[in-house]
């Protein structure tokens, strides 16, 4: 009778990501970074995890190193 009503195990998603005005950010957006000297930069998703790829330099930065630490928001604001 044990184990009939199991937990599904929950599907990992990639984290939301706000820029610095609130709006979120995704897979494909152009944003422009104010740390690390990246300029313009293509927001790219590989596994779980977002990257910033500067259009100028081509470095690459984990979205990890763009948080704010007070708002928790991400240190960039995104292009329209």
């Amino acid at each position: 009778m044990f184990g009939i009503f199991k937990k599904k195990p929950k599907e990992k998603l990639p984290p939301v990501l706000l820029d610095e005005e609130g709006v979120q950010i995704l897979e494909g957006d152009e944003v422009i970074a104010h740390r690390y000297e990246l300029g313009k930069c293509d927001v790219v998703l590989e596994g779980l995890q977002y990257f910033y790829v500067s259009q100028h330099s081509g470095n690459k930065v984990s979205y990890v190193r763009m948080i704010d630490a007070i708002t928790g928001n991400q240190k960039v604001k995104k292009t329209d």
